[in-house]
């Protein structure tokens, strides 16, 4: 028997007015977005549907704006009765797995996550860390090349592991730059791409960031999931509330195991992805991974209603 994963996306899928047309057609999506507005304490709403798009690029807003928006379509959707088998998100997306999973309160979690976002941000001086995406290199030899340079004294690290032929590095602002000079000659990749972030994340340059996120996980409330969560860290299911708290805050300086987790999705018998929140960036790395797979991308409420149309 088909089984259903419920995906979440992370930072860079966010748009400004990303979310407007569920806040405008179902009640259960509204409340959602007033909940984020009333637990933060500013209209967050108003940023995401309005920007400016300089303010929604910045990690302490993009976090819970991107939650927000995935939790709306959630509502929306699960108010037509769809269940998942299991659940994931990338990186942040996977505070919005967990809220589908029953771990995590909306609330808890959208002020969880905004103040991931500021530790983020505050963890390394602005100039002093990077990230970029390596395009074509194998897993193994990109992970030996950064093992060189950081061994040199810049340090860098997988960062994403997304798909074949598609992993991110992070870490020290030189690091960084040795994999975009030598990635070509010495990890066989095509294209090594600089991106636009403010901070080295999922990298060792993050434990700060993880030691604030730590006290915050602390306080918050937790309950065992109710469907299984595929944890980046270790790309493996996770039900249990204390496991998910730890590997939470492992979570800020480690990989995200994309690929890795999606693979294991597929050894469980899933064979439908439904891609929940702002873009389609998570449908393209699952086609990359598995082009027979169904993924599904609800960012709108016209492919819910696509859906609707054509049951699962």
């Amino acid at each position: 028997m088909s089984k259903i994963a419920f995906v979440f996306p992370g930072q860079g899928a966010q748009a400004v007015g990303m979310g407007k047309d569920a806040f405008d057609s179902f009640d259960r999506s509204r409340s959602v977005f007033e909940q984020a507005d009333e637990a933060l304490g500013f209209s967050l709403s108003s940023i995401i549907f309005e920007g400016p798009e300089d303010q929604l690029k910045q990690t302490a807003y993009t976090q819970p704006a991107l939650l927000t928006v995935s939790v709306a379509l959630l509502e929306a959707l699960e108010g037509k009765g769809l269940k998942p088998d299991f659940v994931a998100g990338h990186s942040l997306g996977e505070y919005s797995a967990l809220v589908a999973a029953g771990v995590l309160s909306f609330e808890d979690a959208v002020r969880t996550v905004r103040a991931r976002g500021q530790f983020m941000e505050q963890a390394v001086p602005s100039g002093q860390g990077a990230m970029a995406a390596v395009l074509g290199a194998e897993r193994a030899t990109l992970a030996a090349l950064c093992e060189a340079i950081t061994a040199e004294g810049s340090a860098v690290e997988l960062a994403n592991v997304n798909c074949p032929g598609q992993i991110v590095v992070s870490g020290s602002a030189a690091g960084v730059e040795a994999v975009v000079q030598r990635g070509k000659e010495e990890a066989g990749a095509k294209r090594v791409i600089p991106l636009e972030v403010s901070g080295p994340f999922h990298s060792s340059l993050m434990k700060p960031a993880a030691d604030n996120l730590q006290t915050v996980l602390a306080e918050v409330a937790m309950k065992d999931a109710s469907v299984p969560v595929i944890a980046n860290v270790t790309a493996k299911a996770v039900v249990s509330a204390d496991e998910i708290r730890s590997l939470l805050v492992e979570q800020v300086y480690s990989p995200v195991l994309w690929e890795d987790s999606m693979r294991y999705l597929i050894e469980q018998g899933v064979d439908t992805f439904v891609e929940i929140g702002s873009g389609t960036v998570l449908a393209g790395l699952i086609n990359k991974i598995d082009k027979s797979l169904r993924v599904i991308s609800i960012n709108t409420i016209s492919a819910l209603e696509a859906l609707q149309a054509n049951e699962l």
